[in-house]
C-alpha cells in the first residue's frame, strides 16, 4: 500500500513538473504557450469588455501568448500597482500616467526600456503623435507607449445657457458671473465631485498653469534636479480661485465621486462641469446639440500662460523582470494599433495617440473639435497628480479637501505643501 501511494506521489511531481515547463516558456515556439499578466485600471464597463475582448482577439492571431488580465479602479491602482512592481511577481505589461508617475518606475528600474523596439519598428512607431513620447521619455530612453491622449476643460449645457441668456464664459471673471446667475435660479452652476481627490488635482494643475509663471513651475514641479520651493505667491492665489468656485459647486463635493457629478450634468441638473474631453462620448449621446466645451478662462493677473491646458498621454509599460518582453511588445503593439486606435473611440470614448484616428467617420464634430484644444495650445501641463513627486501630491489634495470643508486656509495649504517640498530638494 506505502509502494503504490509512493509511487502515486511520484507520479503526480512528475505531471506537475511537466505541465510548469510546458505552460510558460521565452521561446516562443508553436509548442510552448507564453503567459503575460496585463494589469490595467478600468474594472467597470465599457472599458472592461473592450479589454476583454481585444486579450480574445489578440489571443486568436498569437495562439502561443496567453494574457491574465488584472484591473483596479483609478485610486486603488496608484497604489497597487507601486506594490506589485516592487515585488517579485509584477505584471509584465501595465498601465501608467505620463511624467513623474512613470518616471519612478523608471529611475527605480522597473521598466523596461522600449527605446530599440520604438526604433527597430518604424512603420508601426511613427504611427505614433511623435509629442506623445516625450512624458514616457527620461534620460533619452524610452519606457512607454502612449495608448491615449486626454485634456481637461469646462462642459456647458447650452439649453440652460440659452434659456438664462447666457454665454460661455471667456475669462475666469465672468465664469464666476455665469454661475451666479445659474444660482440664482435654482440649478447648480458646476457639478463636481471630490470624495477621490484626483478631480482636486485638475483643477489645480490648470489654476497652476494660470497663475504660475512656466520657468517656476518647471523648477518646482522637477524638484529632484532642483532647487523649488512651492514658495511663489501665485499657488496661493490659484488655491483662492479655485475656492472662489466653492459656492458654485453641488453640495457634499467630499462625499461624492466624479461619477456622481457627470451623472449630474448628464441629467440637466447642472450646468457646467469639468471634464476629460474622453468624456464627450459618455455625455453626448444625452445632451446632444446642448453640449459645449470651453477651455479653462484666462484669469486676469495670472503669471501664467492664458492660452495653456491641462493634457497628457496615458500609456503602456513593460516590467524590467518579464521573462517575455518581445511578446508583451507584441501586445502592445496590438493595443495601439491604428485599427485599435479607431476602435478606442468609437468603443470607448479614449482618444487614440496614434495619428488619424480621430477623424469625421468616428468622432462628432464636437469631439473633432475638443481635441483642437490641445492641439491649438501654446504650452500643456500633464495631470498634476502625476507631473510632481507624490508627497506634494498628498499634501495638496488632503489641504485642499479640508480647504473645501473651511477647515484650512489656501496659505495654510501651501505651508503643507512647502514642507512636504523641502524634503525632497537636492542636497
Amino acid at each position: 500500500m506505502k509502494r503504490l501511494l509512493l509511487i502515486g506521489m511520484i507520479t503526480a511531481m512528475m505531471l506537475s513538473f511537466m505541465a510548469g515547463c510546458t505552460s510558460s516558456s521565452s521561446s516562443g515556439s508553436n509548442d510552448d504557450t507564453v503567459v503575460l499578466r496585463f494589469f490595467h485600471r478600468w474594472p467597470t464597463e465599457p472599458k472592461k469588455q473592450y479589454f476583454e475582448d481585444a486579450v480574445r482577439e489578440f489571443e486568436k492571431s498569437h495562439p502561443n501568448i496567453k494574457i491574465q488580465t488584472e484591473a483596479v479602479l483609478n485610486d486603488s491602482y496608484k497604489d497597487k500597482i507601486r506594490v506589485l512592481l516592487g515585488s517579485d511577481n509584477p505584471p509584465d505589461v501595465y498601465f501608467s500616467w505620463s511624467g513623474e508617475f512613470a518616471y519612478n518606475f523608471a529611475r527605480a528600474g522597473q521598466a523596461y526600456d522600449l527605446t530599440k523596439f520604438v526604433n527597430d519598428d518604424k512603420k508601426w512607431s511613427d504611427q505614433i503623435i511623435s509629442s506623445q513620447f516625450k512624458p514616457f521619455t527620461l534620460d533619452g530612453k524610452i519606457y512607454g507607449i502612449p495608448w491615449s491622449t486626454d485634456g481637461k476643460a469646462f462642459f456647458y449645457n447650452k439649453k440652460i445657457f440659452k434659456d438664462l441668456g447666457l454665454k460661455a464664459p471667456t475669462t475666469w471673471d465672468e465664469l464666476l458671473s455665469v454661475s451666479k446667475e445659474i444660482k440664482k435660479k435654482g440649478i447648480t452652476p458646476v457639478a463636481f465631485g471630490s470624495k477621490a481627490p484626483w478631480t482636486i488635482s485638475h483643477y489645480i494643475g490648470s489654476l497652476n498653469a494660470q497663475m504660475v509663471p512656466e520657468d517656476v513651475i518647471e523648477k518646482d514641479y522637477n524638484l529632484k534636479n532642483s532647487d523649488g520651493e512651492f514658495t511663489n505667491p501665485g499657488y496661493v492665489k490659484a488655491l483662492e480661485k479655485f475656492k472662489e468656485l466653492e459656492p458654485y459647486f453641488n453640495k457634499g463635493v467630499n462625499s461624492v465621486d466624479h461619477e456622481y457629478a457627470r451623472q449630474l450634468f448628464n441629467s440637466g441638473k447642472a450646468a457646467m462641469g469639468y471634464f476629460q474631453l474622453a468624456e464627450i462620448g459618455m455625455i453626448e449621446p444625452s445632451l446632444k446639440k446642448n453640449l459645449g466645451v470651453f477651455n479653462t478662462p484666462g484669469i486676469q493677473g495670472g503669471e501664467g500662460n492664458p492660452n495653456s491646458i491641462t493634457a497628457a498621454p496615458e500609456g503602456i509599460m513593460i516590467s524590467s523582470k518579464t521573462k517575455h518582453p518581445k511578446e508583451a511588445m507584441e501586445f502592445i503593439k496590438f493595443l495601439t494599433s491604428k485599427k485599435k486606435g479607431t476602435e478606442q473611440l468609437t468603443k470607448v470614448s479614449e482618444y487614440s495617440a496614434v495619428k488619424g484616428t480621430t477623424n469625421e467617420k468616428n468622432a462628432s464634430k464636437l469631439q473633432q473639435d475638443a481635441i483642437n484644444l490641445i492641439v491649438n495650445a501654446d504650452k500643456t501641463y500633464l495631470w498634476f497628480d502625476t507631473a510632481v513627486d507624490i508627497k506634494i501630491v498628498d499634501a495638496y489634495l488632503k489641504g485642499s479637501q479640508l480647504m473645501l470643508n473651511g477647515k484650512k486656509t489656501p496659505k495654510e495649504v501651501m505651508a503643507d505643501v512647502q514642507k512636504a517640498a523641502s524634503g525632497l530638494q537636492k542636497k
